[in-house]
């Protein structure tokens, strides 16, 4: 491994994020709710890969553009988790929408921090 990023809070996060997400979209499954699990899986667990992505960003540019790819998927996801918990036949857990936020709260600050220094 290149890097220990144990000590980073949004890795951690999204980490945490992502193997939540893996378990409701598996119970979805079983529920046989097929096409929002593999979107949701799908766009949840880009956001903590783009993060990862941008540990070894080969600029300050490259690192910000990674981190709103990341933003981006957050928001996908975030329009899925809504779908489900406006939907009759879903049930949504309340703590994973306020994973969400968080990580989306993190994000748009480490952005906007990096573009200052930039």
């Amino acid at each position: 491994m290149r890097t220990d990023n144990s000590n980073n809070p949004i890795v951690k996060k999204c980490i945490e994020f992502s193997i939540k997400m893996i378990q409701y979209c598996d119970t979805l499954e079983q529920k046989k709710k097929y096409t929002i699990a593999r979107q949701l899986l799908r766009s949840a667990t880009s956001i903590g890969a783009n993060v990862m992505e941008s540990q070894s960003a080969e600029s300050k540019a490259d690192f910000i553009h990674k981190l709103k790819v990341a933003d981006k998927e957050a928001f996908e996801t975030y329009y899925w988790m809504i779908l489900c918990k406006e939907s009759e036949h879903y049930e949504l857990p309340q703590n994973l929408l306020e994973l969400l936020d968080e990580i989306m709260r993190l994000l748009n600050s480490i952005i906007q921090s990096a573009k200052v220094k930039q």
